[in-house]
């Protein structure tokens, strides 16, 4: 007698075996291949290069702030 697992497993080979078979995996790189087109038309950035710019900014805020700090020490004691 087959096990749970193994009767999924064989049900999942039979449908991705019918629907490789069938119009259906036409459609699917049909608008695999229509969202790639749009996607490129659009101007998006990856979410690695966004963490990136993210903490190239937080870096930025944090050395205006030391020179924003210095500034004021440095007017009040010139005043």
């Amino acid at each position: 007698m087959k096990r749970g697992n193994q009767i999924f497993e064989e049900f999942q080979k039979n449908m991705q075996e019918l629907i490789s078979k069938s119009p259906a995996a036409d459609i699917e790189k049909n608008v695999k291949a229509f969202m790639s087109q749009g996607f490129s038309k659009l101007d998006l950035v990856t979410r690695e290069e966004f963490d990136i710019q993210v903490a190239m900014v937080d870096k930025l805020r944090e050395r205006i702030e030391a020179m924003e700090t210095q500034i004021k020490a440095l007017e009040e004691k010139n005043q």
